[in-house]
């Protein structure tokens, strides 16, 4: 393997690390603590020396401290969105060491904060205070629902360069499908708690693509677990919970950071964080992220370009009202996976790896059949500060998201009676449509969230109003199937049955890889014969919730929740037949006890969570059409465990088991000649997970978690009953990163990192009639070597160190992550 890792490159880096000199001169020192009155953390709350371009940010704990500064007068602004501001004048002669603190004031209680690039002090792995995953200000230890943070840090220091290697970092999650770009679903799907579901939420608000997500805006991700209906609705989640990317924000104060990134396979990245004030009182401020992204797979072909764009602006108009808003745009061009689909019909040929024999080195496309998805987003934020105790936040949420270009994959189709000598292989039938489609989605939401207390009780209390709009347009063509023919296996191939498809020359349909690449030219000979879709799908929800969480006593609190949700299904706009109306309600209850407060929380709780069905049209077998319609599927899970934040947050940990049963699920049934569909399927998922974010010693930081699942479908069809759902995963996984940095004599600066993944068994096939094809376990390891100063860091890592042959799927073989080396050089200002 070559490593386009040049060394002009790193000495080029290693030449503006050693060019970094300190100043003699003997300047001056401020620090200091700010507090906030609501007794809240005043993590990441913005000090800036008005005037100037010299600013920081408080650590986890409230702490600040600027260096370096030159004997003179200055005034110190302390600020954060959401809280009034205070400043203060002060002078320093050469040499001093102030100390000056400050306290704060609620201001705008919103459910976003301002979040600034971290000074590297203690655990910086560990921002678990989010009022993203209640709408509420409540600490992880409040809350009795389970979320994982990953947080920016983590990812740079994991050079992380797209969405599915940031998430590796989350207990109990894993991925099933890499994003096939084809439209509607074109995403990366997930496994979260046995449990399918897609990264589409940002900011807490609905944020779709079709492709794969850029990491350069991501300040954190949050995967919030277990079935969250009453406060995030039903269209973009899953019974499993809800991946939510929280954006970088604007700040009050001039920075920045310029990084490029070079590796295998030909990866060129460079990225830009940018944020300055753009008025003298430092009200208006603008912030811009963007990454420019290029690289080629690993087989023998297969690439992703892509060019992010990502401004926003933040406003404080005047003590009580502020606005945010934040913009992305994403445009990407790449190849779709390769992934080979098993005959989910048949008794399998082949049962695991090793049986297929496949080289997983073969791609079976061509750089010539691209999928393009470009996509964008926007969030405004309006926040009033009605009285002391109650703030109003109006939020609008716009995006769109489009997939153009070719869509492949190739289908088992070995028992088709073509190939009746066949014993020890698969034969395969690559099938391929041009995409043209887009989503829209519209949401808004009316949120009234108050802080108060009546008697003795203090109630934190969330009331909202949510719509939510999306249209999805489908005008792509009708799907070529088995246009050319895959054989992958160790038998020669003897006789192939001329009957069939009508194939008399089989010499021009079966390939073993060598001449079966599809060029553009043929994809477009064929596909002009085929038809045009002209469909528009639209699906409104109006909802209402109320989510209050009363202290009963300082240790004591319960929460409780309730979702009104009116779903209205317009489905094809040009007919009446599939249109339907329904109401569904969605309960959510916990209760919290910390022994020690603050440091230890005992939780448990009752979630709800329910999907709208679309309707489906049923083959009687009589030959007629019958539309039907469903009432909603629903969820629930009992859930119980203990958080942690102990020894002075250097040990944050939770660990929890659930046990979710969902009812009345929708299925389908495919015979000869009728498609049959009921709705009395269920399905029980329980498990045990387990998460430790630690800082034991200063300079080492470890992240780790596991998770087991026990999944099983419970009712349903005969094939399926009684086995592991397919989109379930492997029943056991593992995440470790530990780095640690040496923070002072001559190594000051270095570090190193290590860490991986651990995945048991998988089994991808797991029917009666098919039997069940098992995906192995494995474990990846990666490693790091950083060094890194105020101003400059470099990174040197390998992932995948051992080259294992690594796959995942659902129902499908898509093999992953080859061995590779990158290196990263970032600057900051």
């Amino acid at each position: 393997m070559k490593y386009k890792i040049t060394i002009s490159f790193l000495s080029f880096c290693f030449f503006l690390l050693a060019a970094t000199t300190i100043s003699a001169q003997e300047k001056a020192t401020i620090k200091g603590q700010v507090d906030l009155t609501n007794k809240e953390t005043a993590d990441n709350v913005s000090i800036v020396l008005k005037g100037t371009k010299i600013g920081t940010n408080t650590d986890s704990k409230g702490y600040y401290e600027i260096k370096n500064l030159k004997p003179g007068t200055y005034v110190i602004k302390v600020s954060s969105v959401g809280y009034s501001s205070k400043e203060k004048s002060i002078s320093l002669n050469a040499g001093d060491e102030v100390v000056e603190n400050f306290t704060i004031s609620s201001n705008s209680e919103q459910l976003d904060e301002i979040v600034i690039n971290g000074t590297g002090k203690k655990n910086t792995f560990a921002r678990k205070e989010t009022q993203q995953v209640s709408r509420l200000p409540l600490k992880n230890l409040e809350n009795p629902q389970v979320y994982t943070t990953i947080t920016g840090e983590l990812l740079k220091e994991q050079v992380v360069t797209n969405i599915d290697d940031a998430l590796k970092n989350a207990p109990g999650l894993t991925q099933l499908w890499a994003s096939t770009g084809r439209g509607g679903d074109g995403a990366g799907y997930f496994s979260l708690r046995g449990f399918a579901v897609q990264p589409t939420m940002i900011n807490g608000l609905p944020g779709l693509s079709n492709g794969s997500l850029d990491p350069a805006n991501i300040d954190r991700i949050e995967v919030i677990k277990g079935p969250s209906g009453t406060l995030f609705g039903s269209s973009l989640i899953s019974y499993g919970g809800l991946i939510n990317i929280t954006t970088k924000k604007p700040y009050d104060h001039f920075g920045g950071e310029v990084s490029y990134t070079a590796g295998s396979y030909g990866l060129n990245r460079v990225t830009a964080d940018v944020n300055t004030p753009l008025d003298d009182e430092h009200k208006i401020n603008f912030r811009l992220n963007t990454a420019y992204h290029s690289e080629d797979s690993f087989q023998d072909s297969g690439f992703r370009k892509s060019f992010f764009f990502a401004p926003s602006l933040s406003y404080e108009a005047t003590d009580r009202l502020s606005f945010l808003i934040n913009t992305e745009f994403l445009s990407s061009e790449s190849t779709n996976p390769t992934m080979l689909f098993l005959d989910r019909s048949s008794p399998l040929r082949v049962h695991n790896i090793d049986e297929l024999g496949y080289d997983n080195k073969r791609s079976y496309t061509s750089n010539e059949l691209t999928l393009k998805t470009p996509s964008y987003s926007l969030q405004g934020q309006m926040n009033y500060k009605i009285s002391d105790q109650w703030t109003s936040q109006t939020v609008l949420a716009r995006s769109s998201t489009k997939s153009q270009g070719y869509y492949a994959y190739l289908y088992e189709i070995t028992n088709s009676g073509l190939f009746p000598d066949i014993k020890n292989g698969i034969v395969l039938g690559r099938s391929f449509t041009n995409n043209d489609s887009s989503t829209l989605t519209t949401d808004i939401q009316q949120n009234f969230i108050g802080d108060f207390k009546i008697g003795n009780l203090r109630n934190r209390i969330v009331a909202g109003l949510d719509y939510f709009n999306r249209m999805q347009i489908d005008n792509g063509t009708d799907y070529a199937y088995n246009e050319s023919l895959i054989y992958i296996g160790s038998d020669p191939l003897q006789t192939v049955n001329e009957d069939v498809f009508g194939i008399t020359d089989p010499a021009s349909y079966i390939t073993d890889g060598d001449n079966g690449i599809l060029s553009k030219a043929h994809a477009d000979s064929v596909l002009a014969n085929k038809g045009v879709n002209n469909s528009k799908q639209k699906q409104e929800t109006f909802s209402a919730y109320v989510s209050n969480v009363i202290n009963i006593t300082p240790a004591l609190s319960a929460m409780a929740s309730l979702r009104m949700d009116r779903f209205m299904n317009t489905g094809d706009v040009t007919t009446k037949a599939d249109d339907f109306n329904q109401t569904t309600f969605s309960p959510k209850f916990g209760l919290v006890y910390q022994p020690i407060i603050d440091k230890v929380s005992l939780f448990a709780n009752y979630m709800d969570g329910f999907v709208n069905p679309s309707p489906i049209t049923d083959v009687l077998p009589d030959g007629s059409r019958q539309p039907r319609t469903f009432k909603p599927e629903h969820a629930t899970q009992f859930e119980v465990g203990t958080k942690l934040n102990v020894f002075s947050d250097k040990l944050y940990a939770t660990f929890s088991y659930y046990d979710t049963k969902v009812k009345d699920m929708v299925y389908t049934d495919y015979g000869a000649t009728t498609t049959i569909s009921y709705q009395d399927g269920g399905q029980r998922n329980k498990g045990f997970e387990a998460e430790i974010v630690a800082n034991p010693v200063q300079g080492l930081n470890i992240v780790f978690g596991y998770s087991y699942n026990d999944a099983l479908l419970t009712q349903g069809l005969a094939d399926f009953v009684n086995h592991r759902p397919e989109s379930a995963g492997p029943q056991n996984l593992a995440n470790l990163w530990a780095s640690y940095k040496f923070v002072e004599g001559d190594l000051k600066g270095f570090g190193l990192g290590f860490g991986g993944n651990y995945a048991s068994d998988n089994k991808i096939m797991n029917r009666t009639v098919a039997g069940v094809f098992t995906i192995p376990e494995y474990t990846v390891l990666n490693s790091s070597i950083f060094y890194g100063t105020e101003k400059y860091t470099l990174t040197l890592k390998i992932n995948n160190i051992a080259n294992e042959d690594i796959y995942d799927g659902w129902s499908t073989v898509h093999p992953k992550d080859a061995r590779s080396a990158v290196a990263s050089f970032s600057y900051r200002f």
